[in-house]
Parts: C-alpha cells; sequence; structure tokens
C-alpha cells in the first residue's frame, strides 16, 4: 500500500481498507476467530473515517453494512449483545443511504441482515420487541426478493421469518404458562 497512502489518496486507501475489512471478516468468520473479527471491525471503522456520508454517501453505506456484518459475527459467539445492537445501528445507519427504487435488491438484502441481527438480540431477550422488528425487517426484504429476481434470496428471507414467527409463537405460549 506504498502507493495507496491515506495521507496521498484517501479514497483510494479507505476502498483497500474495506477490501481488507472484508477479507478478516470471512477469515474470522470460516476460522470462528475473534481477533480477525475485532480487526475487520477496526479496519472498517478506519475506512469510515475517509468515506465519509457527506462525500461518498452510496460507499459510505456499503461499509457499514460491512461493519454490521462483522459486528454481528463477533456478537454470535458472545453472551453478551452489544455487539449485536451495534450491528443493527449499522445497518440502520445504511439504509438510510441506500435508497429502495434505486437499488432494491441491494436495499432487500440488507433488511435481510437486519432481520437476522434483530433476531439473534430478541432470541436473547424476555420481551418480543425486537423479534417483532426481525418479522418487519423479513417482510421489507420479501417486498423485493421476489422469484424471478431472487429466488434464493427469497427462500432464505422466507424461512427466517417463518422461523421468528415460531419463536415468537413459542414465546406467547411460554407468557401464557406462566401466567404472564
Amino acid at each position: 500500500m506504498k502507493e495507496f497512502t491515506r495521507e496521498r489518496m484517501p479514497f483510494q486507501w479507505a476502498i483497500i481498507q474495506t477490501d481488507l475489512g472484508t477479507a478478516l471478516e470471512r477469515l474470522g468468520e470460516q476460522t470462528s476467530d475473534p481477533a480477525r473479527l475485532e480487526e475487520a471491525i477496526t479496519t472498517f471503522r478506519e475506512a469510515l473515517r475517509e468515506l465519509t456520508r457527506k462525500h461518498a454517501p452510496h460507499q459510505w453505506a456499503i461499509i457499514q453494512t460491512e461493519l454490521g456484518t462483522a459486528l454481528q459475527e463477533l456478537g454470535k459467539g458472545e453472551s453478551g449483545m452489544a455487539h449485536l445492537e451495534e450491528a443493527v445501528a449499522a445497518y440502520r445507519e445504511a439504509l438510510q443511504e441506500i435508497d429502495r427504487a434505486h437499488v432494491p435488491l441491494k436495499w432487500a438484502g440488507i433488511q435481510n441482515i437486519l432481520g437476522r441481527a434483530l433476531e439473534k438480540l430478541g432470541a436473547r431477550e424476555t420481551g418480543t420487541a425486537r423479534l417483532e422488528e426481525a418479522v418487519e425487517a423479513y417482510r421489507e426484504a420479501l417486498q423485493e426478493f421476489n422469484e424471478e429476481r431472487a429466488p434464493y434470496y427469497r427462500q432464505d428471507a422466507q424461512e427466517s421469518l417463518e422461523r421468528v414467527q415460531a419463536l415468537l409463537s413459542r414465546k406467547a405460549q411460554a407468557d401464557t404458562s406462566s401466567g404472564k
């Protein structure tokens, strides 16, 4: 990275950092290595310092999504909820810049992974608010993931929606049984 230094070419440097962060996230996911995931998170955050929302909103949103994915992956292996909550925040930030009308499948993809993060949070909580938010995110994704354009993603989102609805049903039955 001698040619694309942060000082000389900050935009190109940030793009390379994003690619590095993506590689670190995938490596951390495949090897279940939290250190790689933390390194990916740091790398994405550094890239976001150069590719700002104001100057490169679409690219900024893509990096926010990648950051959310790394945070979600790290949060999966932890008992706490802080990283999952950060992932939700990153996805929601990204959705503010990704225009559903112009890039509907990208928008739906972010809705789908937002649903996953909310589902993981909801499964760890006693209440149902996060699970209900997950249902809404999956339903939003399904509006764009149709059989013609994205059959695999449609099936994945539909299965996720059904899984969350079943979890909500079990929680409701448990609350009824316990007299809540």
